[in-house]
């Protein structure tokens, strides 16, 4: 039987778009199922006990973008750790990600656009036009989806996608989960890899 991955995210986080890429050629290379998975970010912080960057201490906040800039360098991405449009509202561009998995559609083209709008292309993600622009641009029926983003079924995915990830121990963005292991941040793919690789069991806290 094919593995199958959870992938729980945020369009607004830096780091789930410097490990988007990676992880899908993961999942690929492995023939997994992908179960695309947008979630409150705010709400799983609350539960592990991060904080908002502001609130974090100077050396961390400094640390960051240090480590911004050396993930991108590595993966071979473009970035701006202090984009013109953070933080801003990722709530649109999440439930339309959720809209376009509700009706089987794959939202990973849209979503590496959404994220290089903001971490690449200093573009406010927040925006209804920009959103707009980047559904079309990679296929999908905007006003249908956005249109369905804003829908209470699309809410209510959006906040059980975040009861699952807090259940599963994921406790920030990027989280991949397989067969109930979390593997949290993009420099946990390889991990990820090596656990699809050997075919071993998770393991657990227990």
């Amino acid at each position: 039987m094919a593995p199958s991955l959870d992938y729980y995210f945020s369009l607004i986080s830096p780091f789930s778009y410097l490990g988007h890429k990676a992880f899908l050629d993961v999942a690929a290379k492995h023939g997994a199922s992908v179960h695309f998975k947008p979630i409150n970010l705010p709400g799983v912080f609350a539960t592990s006990g991060a904080l908002p960057i502001p609130e974090r201490p100077k050396s961390r906040q400094a640390y960051r973008l240090i480590e911004l800039q050396r993930i991108a360098d590595v993966r071979q991405l473009p970035l701006n750790p202090r984009p013109a449009h953070f933080p801003t509202n990722p709530g649109l561009a999440n439930g339309c990600v959720a809209a376009i998995t509700a009706t089987g559609g794959d939202p990973a083209n849209f979503m590496f656009a959404v994220f290089q709008a903001c971490w690449a292309n200093e573009r406010d993600i927040a925006d209804e036009a920009v959103i707009r622009e980047l559904l079309n641009e990679n296929g999908h029926d905007a006003g249908a989806l956005m249109a369905a983003a804003t829908a209470q079924e699309t809410l209510d995915q959006i906040a059980s996608n975040t009861e699952d990830a807090i259940a599963a121990g994921v406790v920030g963005a990027p989280g991949y989960v397989l067969n109930g292991e979390p593997f949290w941040g993009q420099d946990r793919v390889d991990y990820l890899n090596h656990a699809l690789s050997t075919g071993r069991g998770p393991y657990t806290a227990d």
